[in-house]
């Protein structure tokens, strides 16, 4: 049995990963943290978990959670948690980290895009990208996995094929996405209250948003060379999911059977991408680790559709597929 702890227990992708871990027959929750001096129980922040998880929240040290736990996931925001992770894998805590600090490879980048030097800058370009489908053999065995961001697994997936497979340019790949209000997280927000985004739809972020730098230093990988996007994000007044669509120049004309058929021998045997022929659409994912794609041919561009659902592939499901992977659990364990 692993001992777990949730570190910045408060939040969304918090509640979704303590529902995840519930059903693991692995795991015991040992140990959820908060910033605040008060100890909530945690059913007076999450009612879904009363009569499910006896644990309150505490303002624990880094030496009281590495006692209490072997694998940490670190619900923090950014740079919160790369304050506290070296300490606990100097502790022996293998540790998933949910937010953004070890995505970036490069220090500079990092502060570049968030505004403030890395914590734990030594640290960045060693830390595998939690995103089995494309780096499982580098997270088996890692102590730090850099869980994805949500918008960049929409883009990554359907766009790392036809860039592995050198069918598109690298530049000019414009990337738009939706999201629903969860991916901004449970702090108070103007834009975010009901009137503001009820029968709203807006674009935000536009050329500024801090996913971009992680979206092309992955897509780079797949293509061996530098990749170009122009990646635009919109709220949509619904709680979950995210529906990403792409716009690329094939290097030489293909098919719409031929990219599909591309896609689904890259992802052979992964259990959460399913490759389909119909529009996604994001009820199908709701609730679910599972990625849908798919692909057009529009006017000479191949046209990738994909949805998730934010909270779970985008987050916290990943984040339990990676820990079962760390520990040699079977990678659909709490999951399917």
């Amino acid at each position: 049995m692993v001992r777990v702890a949730v570190m910045g227990a408060t939040g969304y992708t918090a509640l979704e990963t303590i529902l995840l871990l519930l059903r693991h027959p692995e795991v015991e929750i040992t140990a959820l943290t908060t910033r605040s001096e008060e100890r909530p129980h945690v059913s007076q922040i999450h009612p879904q978990l009363a009569g499910r998880l006896d644990l309150c929240l505490e303002n624990l040290s880094l030496e009281e959670i590495a006692q209490r736990s072997d694998c940490v996931f670190s619900c923090l925001p950014h740079k919160a948690s790369a304050e506290r992770i070296p300490g606990l894998l100097d502790a022996g805590c293998k540790v998933i980290d949910l937010s953004a600090d070890y995505r970036l490879d490069s220090p500079a980048v990092f502060e570049q895009w968030y505004g403030v030097p890395h914590p734990d800058a030594a640290r960045l370009g060693k830390v595998p990208y939690g995103l089995p489908e494309l780096f499982r053999e580098e997270i088996v065995g890692s102590p730090l996995v850099a869980n994805p961001g949500c918008y960049p697994t929409s883009a990554i997936v359907p766009l790392s094929p036809l860039l592995k497979k050198g069918w598109i340019e690298p530049f000019g790949i414009i990337i738009d996405s939706k999201s629903g209000a969860s991916g901004a997280g449970k702090s108070l927000k103007p834009h975010l209250l009901y009137c503001e985004l009820n029968e709203g739809f807006s674009a935000y972020g536009v050329g500024v948003h801090r996913h971009t730098p992680e979206i092309e230093q992955i897509l780079g990988k797949m293509a061996g060379g530098r990749v170009e996007v122009i990646f635009t994000p919109h709220l949509v007044p619904m709680e979950r999911g995210i529906l990403t669509t792409t716009y690329s120049l094939p290097v030489k004309p293909r098919t719409q059977e031929e990219i599909l058929e591309e896609m689904r021998a890259f992802y052979a045997g992964e259990p959460f991408i399913r490759i389909v022929d119909n529009l996604p659409n994001t009820r199908d994912c709701r609730h679910s680790n599972f990625v849908n794609v798919t692909a057009r041919i529009v006017k000479d561009r191949i046209v990738t559709i994909s949805c998730l659902d934010n909270l779970i592939k985008g987050a916290s499901g990943a984040a339990v597929q990676n820990f079962n992977l760390l520990y040699g659990f079977d990678e659909k364990t709490a999951l399917l």
